[in-house]
């Protein structure tokens, strides 16, 4: 076991992708900012080019592949937002002709990126991701994406099971990890080829920047993405990559707030007569719990309930004083959500998807619950 192997979460976070010291040098670089490098003779190096590579990529993607797969032998490859990370695997993977098996239930974007698969001539199949139900549409597929937890309704699926029938019938899985971050789950451990995520939410944790990535073991794999990045220029900017590897620093210190707050919100939901459809995988009571605390390391920073009806959800989000609604998830600062009045989402008019931030919780419970009482008025 290495040095990678045996320190903790707070330790490999606040340490992940820096290079080695340099006197008088800064112990983060400061952000690359260059279209072109210099490059006499013949073009070889790692830098060449601002769309294929930049040093404070490299940086950040180290870090990254640090925290997916702690003393492992990784490749990540960073883009400019989680749906250009998303689109890179599933466009660098499938061919006319392929079958892909997507969640029924999944991020909102998803069938935007079904349409577009459709139009390539590429087979679509989606069930949803409680009971795994994907395996019944599995064979003869290409690729298999997995978003466990789902997003918004947080069921969960045995990732290890999934990824195990899919490679016996001979297609890759790629597992969105967004709602988890790696702290939370490590898709590679539970044998997936790609960890997808949206570093927008979790793992960047302060709602400034747009940004994703993909990790995998397979280099083959992995330089098929980056070609695709490269193709369709979805790049980060060097500032954005420099913000989002400063602000991996402080991931663990958020995540484990993030995560009690939603468990301590969750538990102070329980008993509240207008709360229905309650889901935290944390919960004992949940229905994915058992699977959650097999698979997960922390459940995640997402709760999700519903009021009786659209007008009950709308004075309830007014009401709350410490809480932003916003559309995001993963922050420094909670929020919450009427997820219905996007209309892409099988949800009840009344489903709210509430985040949990880093306040002080009692401070947080104290103003949900006031806003519920608002709300009932």
């Amino acid at each position: 076991m290495n040095r990678a192997e045996r320190t903790g979460d707070g330790t490999r976070a606040v340490r992940a992708g820096l290079p080695e010291p340099v006197k008088h040098e800064p112990t983060l670089p400061g952000p690359v900012f260059a279209a072109h490098f210099h490059l006499p003779g013949e073009p070889t190096g790692p830098y060449t080019y601002g769309r294929d590579t930049n040093p404070t990529w490299t940086h950040l993607e180290r870090a990254i592949g640090e925290l997916e797969a702690p003393g492992e032998q990784v490749e990540t490859v960073t883009f400019a937002s989680g749906m250009a990370a998303i689109s890179a695997v599933v466009f660098s993977q499938l061919r006319t002709g392929d079958a892909v098996v997507l969640p029924s239930d999944g991020y909102q974007a998803l069938p935007l990126v079904r349409e577009q698969l459709d139009a390539y001539g590429i087979e679509v199949r989606t069930a949803p991701t409680g009971g795994d139900a994907q395996l019944s549409v599995l064979e003869g597929a290409r690729l298999l994406w997995i978003e466990s937890p789902s997003n918004p309704g947080l069921d969960v699926c045995d990732i290890r099971g999934l990824v195990d029938a899919a490679h016996a019938a001979g297609a890759l899985v790629a597992v969105d990890n967004t709602l988890a971050t790696p702290l939370g789950q490590r898709p590679l451990e539970l044998g997936a080829d790609f960890s997808v995520a949206s570093d927008t939410k979790g793992m960047t944790g302060h709602g400034d920047i747009l940004l994703g990535h993909v990790t995998c073991r397979d280099a083959g794999r992995a330089a098929e993405v980056r070609r695709w990045r490269k193709v369709v220029g979805a790049i980060p900017g060097p500032m954005e990559a420099w913000l989002a590897h400063r602000s991996l620093a402080t991931l663990q210190l958020r995540i484990e707030r993030q995560c009690a707050n939603a468990l301590t919100l969750a538990r102070a939901l329980v008993d509240r007569p207008e709360v229905t459809g309650l889901r935290y995988p944390g919960l004992p009571d949940d229905p994915s719990y058992a699977l959650a605390t097999r698979q997960m390391r922390r459940y995640g920073g997402v709760v999700s309930f519903v009021l009786p009806d659209r007008g009950r959800a709308e004075r309830f989000l007014d009401a709350l004083r410490l809480v932003d609604d916003a559309t995001s998830f993963g922050g420094i600062r909670s929020s919450a959500e009427r997820r219905g009045r996007w209309g892409g989402d099988a949800v009840p008019e009344g489903f709210i998807r509430f985040s949990a931030g880093a306040e002080d919780p009692d401070d947080l419970v104290a103003d949900v619950l006031r806003a519920l009482d608002e709300a009932a008025r």
